[in-house]
């Protein structure tokens, strides 16, 4: 039997007192504790699992996809939907299947891919490019109105150039010269000066009559200034329909 001096006699009665008050509460804790570092290892191994899966099912879809596979692409894209929604893979196929199915001529199967990706995807980037492949099919079906509907919704400032531009299209498509005019200049004001873009952009505003920002200066600065006063230049027949890009 363990013999004990009075000091550690002390020190064991003070343990067993701090026991008795905390020693639940203690346990508690260490038992969450233990619970939570094996949910978060589970949770990590889940999901990339997960991530494993899904990345197994976009390979195959792409696969499909350069196979011109429509049926194998459908089923893959729907496992991606049905089990993966919450991974970046579900989205960014049916954006590739979207594509497919246009390209194939079934329009409606690509608005229909490119609609959930608008309602489930959770990067914006991609709900923006999704808004702006649908707002294309749109323009492209001559529904002018729903087309420009899809394109007012909120969006980022990078797409603000390429969705102005589309707009232009869809106006001026519905015979709104002035708002087409509006948005081919937004559209201009956006995009980076830079941009090889801007030229395509220039010619159709050009068509509808309007003038590039900069050309009125660019113009005067060719009169070398003379006084002389340009000639105006003659409004368009009637709206040029712009090409899709």
């Amino acid at each position: 039997m363990a013999v004990y001096d009075s000091h550690e006699q002390e020190q064991l009665d003070d343990l067993k007192a701090w026991w008795a008050r905390w020693g639940n509460i203690v346990t508690t804790i260490a038992l969450i504790a233990s619970a939570v570092a094996i949910g978060v290892q589970g949770w990590r191994w889940y999901t990339t699992h997960q991530a494993d899966e899904a990345g197994a099912l976009y390979s195959a879809l792409s696969v499909a996809v350069r196979n011109n596979d429509v049926p194998r692409a459908k089923d893959t894209t729907a496992q991606l939907a049905d089990r993966f929604a919450g991974t970046g893979y579900a989205p960014r196929g049916a954006l590739l299947l979207a594509k497919l199915l246009f390209d194939g001529g079934d329009a409606a199967g690509a608005k229909t891919q490119l609609t959930w990706v608008i309602d489930h995807a959770d990067e914006t980037e991609l709900k923006e490019i999704a808004r702006y492949r649908l707002a294309e099919i749109l323009l492209d079906e001559k529904h002018y109105d729903d087309a420009i509907k899809v394109l007012d919704a909120k969006h980022g400032e990078p797409f603000a150039g390429l969705y102005a531009d589309l707009r232009g299209d869809a106006l001026a498509a519905a015979g709104k010269s002035a708002e087409a005019r509006a948005a081919y200049e937004t559209a201009l004001a956006k995009l980076d000066a830079k941009s090889q873009y801007r030229r395509y952009v220039e010619v159709k505003l050009e068509s509808l009559g309007g003038t590039p920002p900069g050309a009125a200066a660019t113009a005067t600065a060719a009169g070398g200034g003379s006084g002389a006063t340009p000639a105006a230049k003659a409004p368009a027949s009637s709206p040029a329909t712009p090409a899709k890009p």
